[in-house]
């Protein structure tokens, strides 16, 4: 028996190696396969061989990568899938669902808004970030990197009229529509837009829009002024929203008795949120405070702008000072603190103002004598200390209010204003003449078109800076 077990046991080991020799594992055999000629290092040579289930892998060697790990996000119908990242050992496909893995199919589908992205999958970038500075008009912009979410555009010098009416009769307010007041035409605007006129001052009473403080606007009269504002900035032209009431609700001053300035401010921000979509309106806060304190004005002033800014809107305001306003008393003590002291007082958070000033050519700058001009350098004069306040302060001006008669000093005195104005841009955002509108007739300064549709010499007196 002994024999018998050594001859069994030579036979055993000659099969082991015959099969070694061959380059084939014996399932009996773990440990002793790598030194057999063949299939040494065979777990890196490259070839699907000795007992591997991949190239280089299974069997003997290091466990095979799972080819199907992370195939529900793939984008592909793989795996088993039943549909694209769907179905298999992936979540269910809803039935009849080709958007099934929409997200990482590469094109604009299944609601996306971009290449796969928006929708029901990742938000898509931003294609306006940083749109205020790419040198384009876009993005809800006005103008090239301004308007819309930028900073609001700057305005080109402007040059116009006041368009009166909607304030006339203020000894019966709120007073009848075409019987005690009226608004401004189309044809109006037409005309002046066709001169090259790119602003309207429009004043209207603030009794008529709010009929009680804090109450809603009155349908009707915002409805009058919408009208207005759409047709002049659908021609191109600037609007400014002028409440022609000198400080005053129904005779009391703003600030004083019965009127908080906190009804002024809610007057302001219900204006601004309705206007401020459209940045060729201009907010003029008051017509000629006067009769008052300039420091009072200052505060009224400022709790107007700050209920306009709290609306969101970024309109320019323009503020004007006590006394009428007048540029040639802009530094005088005569009412109390100059406006030129108490107004560097002024808050706007947006920097976005401008002082109006009004300047009328007469021996008393009060414009009740247009037929007589003091000399034809009157207006430079007149408005040459306010401009060298302008300039020391940084600040802008503009003239809301100024106009004379047709003898040919008057004449030069027009032209001589309008020029010192132009000749410091840097100082001066424009102007718009007092007046034109419906129901002027022949006053002597007013410049409503003759019936024959032309001009009064002081239009043709603007007409040349009309550019």
């Amino acid at each position: 028996m002994v024999h018998d077990g050594v001859a069994a046991r030579a036979i055993w080991v000659a099969s082991v190696l015959g099969l070694m020799v061959s380059g084939c594992q014996d399932p009996r055999v773990t440990s002793v396969t790598s030194s057999v000629a063949g299939c040494t290092s065979h777990c890196g040579n490259g070839v699907l061989d000795c007992g591997e289930t991949a190239v280089d892998c299974g069997g003997e060697c290091a466990a095979c990568a799972d080819p199907c790990a992370g195939h529900c996000g793939d984008g592909q119908a793989d795996c088993g899938e039943t549909g694209v990242d769907c179905g298999g050992s992936c979540g269910a496909c809803t039935p009849g669902d080709p958007c099934g893995g929409h997200c990482g199919d590469g094109k604009v589908d299944c609601g996306e808004t971009g290449l796969d992205c928006g929708g029901d999958c990742n938000a898509c970038p931003d294609v306006c970030d940083g749109h205020c500075d790419n040198g384009k008009q876009d993005c809800g912009e006005t103008g090239l990197d301004c308007g819309g979410a930028c900073g609001a555009c700057p305005l080109p010098m402007l040059r116009g009229v006041n368009l009166a009416g909607a304030d006339f009769g203020e000894s019966s307010l709120p007073g009848t529509y075409g019987t005690t007041y009226t608004y401004p035409t189309t044809a109006e605007v037409d005309h002046f837009v066709g001169l090259g006129m790119n602003v309207f001052r429009l004043p209207f009473r603030w009794e008529r829009l709010q009929r009680s403080q804090l109450a809603a606007f009155d349908a009707a009269e915002l409805a009058r002024i919408d009208a207005f504002v759409s047709y002049a900035t659908g021609k191109g032209a600037h609007v400014l929203l002028d409440p022609h009431n000198y400080a005053r609700y129904f005779g009391t001053v703003i600030g004083t008795g019965s009127v908080p300035a906190s009804a002024f401010a809610d007057f302001w921000s219900k204006l601004a949120a309705h206007f401020k979509s459209n940045d060729h309106v201009l907010f003029g806060l008051m017509n000629e405070p006067n009769t008052m304190s300039t420091d009072l004005w200052l505060t009224d002033a400022n709790a107007a702008i700050a209920a306009i800014r709290a609306t969101g809107a970024k309109n320019l305001i323009l503020v004007p000072g006590n006394a009428w306003t007048g540029a040639w008393t802009w530094l005088s003590s005569s009412y109390g603190t100059p406006n030129g002291t108490a107004l560097l007082g002024v808050v706007d958070p947006l920097d976005n103002f401008a002082f109006e000033v009004h300047q009328y050519l007469d021996a008393n700058g009060s414009g009740g004598n247009m037929a007589s001009c003091v000399s034809s350098t009157i207006g430079s004069e007149r408005l040459a200390t306010f401009t060298s306040w302008l300039t020391q302060h940084g600040h802008k001006g503009f003239l809301g209010e100024f106009a004379a008669g047709t003898n040919s000093t008057c004449l030069a005195a027009i032209d001589d204003l309008v020029k010192h104005m132009e000749a410091h841009p840097k100082q001066w955002l424009g102007w718009t003449y007092w007046a034109a509108g419906p129901w002027w007739g022949g006053s002597v300064g007013a410049i409503e078109p003759n019936a024959d549709g032309s001009d009064k010499p002081q239009t043709l007196k603007l007409v040349p800076y009309l550019r």
